[in-house]
């Protein structure tokens, strides 16, 4: 099999994989708010109805920035695709391209000129200050393995066993980050109910078609990267249930939980940081 065709199969798979448990995900909460729901492939459906439907551009949008940064948006999560599950590449290519996704998050809504955007944009920026520190987890993960390459972090973890159990402080700070990253998050402030759809709100046809392909896949990376780090080496099988129950342990968290203000949101999580960086370092000079 050529490289090509292994990239297309893998993409094609983590956005399958990532809309069915996106719509997992809101089925968990309709449950628990005594819904019936939509149906498990809602958002892949709902991915798929934006292809066929006229685009259109506002004439507030700064064209042509609008729509590239919404080609960017699909790129950089199938990069992903790449640097992780096809490759097996270093933690620190995962980071640069979250930093760089949130970079197109905040010219997401920038770029639209609608009023909703332009606030997405600023809480984009916030949400990037509470969720990078999130990611200082790579430190951890350095001290505690040596390495920064997933198929090595998988191979000590094969001889010394899951990281979740000698660094639990570690993967509870990249657990936050998937509850941040979850739909209806708590930390969800770049897609408040109060300014509509977030960055997404101009966004139609094939632009949102693309980003919502986007969030299926990165939700999809997002699990895939914590199981393979915190959990090591597992099956097909042992991915698909960890991706399950973590959807559904998310989706329980959200139901129960308000969405915090932007402050708030920036404090808990950069608190949590500091509490798992703190935590983690203390412990590792114990032991």
């Amino acid at each position: 099999m050529n490289l090509m065709a292994n990239i297309i199969i893998n993409v094609v798979i983590a956005f399958l994989v990532g809309s069915l448990l996106l719509g997992f995900h809101r089925k968990v909460m309709a449950r628990i708010q005594l819904r019936p729901g939509p149906p498990i492939i809602q958002h892949f459906l709902h991915s798929l109805k934006f292809f066929f439907k006229e685009t259109s551009f506002p004439k507030t949008a700064a064209m042509p920035f609008y729509v590239a940064i919404a080609c960017m948006y699909c790129a950089i999560w199938i990069t992903a695709v790449i640097v992780g599950p096809i490759s097996y590449g270093s933690l620190l290519l995962i980071f640069a391209i979250y930093a760089v996704y949130k970079i197109v998050e905040h010219n997401a809504g920038s770029s639209s000129g609608s009023p909703y955007g332009k606030m997405s944009c600023v809480r984009a920026v916030f949400s990037a200050a509470a969720e990078i520190p999130l990611f200082a987890v790579l430190v951890i993960i350095f001290f505690q393995t040596g390495t920064m390459n997933l198929g090595e972090i998988v191979a000590y973890q094969s001889a010394n066993g899951p990281l979740i159990f000698s660094i639990p402080l570690a993967a509870l700070m990249f657990f936050i980050l998937l509850v941040s990253k979850s739909p209806y998050s708590p930390f969800s402030i770049t897609k408040g109910k109060d300014i509509i759809s977030g960055y997404e709100t101009e966004h139609f046809g094939v632009l949102r078609g693309y980003m919502m392909l986007s969030e299926s896949i990165s939700w999809y990376i997002l699990l895939w990267v914590f199981l393979t780090v915190f959990i090591g080496p597992l099956s097909l099988l042992g991915y698909l249930i960890g991706m399950v129950v973590i959807t559904a342990l998310i989706a329980i968290i959200n139901t129960i939980t308000p969405i915090l203000n932007p402050n708030h949101s920036v404090m808990s999580q950069v608190s949590i940081a500091i509490i798992g960086i703190g935590g983690s370092l203390l412990i590792m000079l114990i032991v």
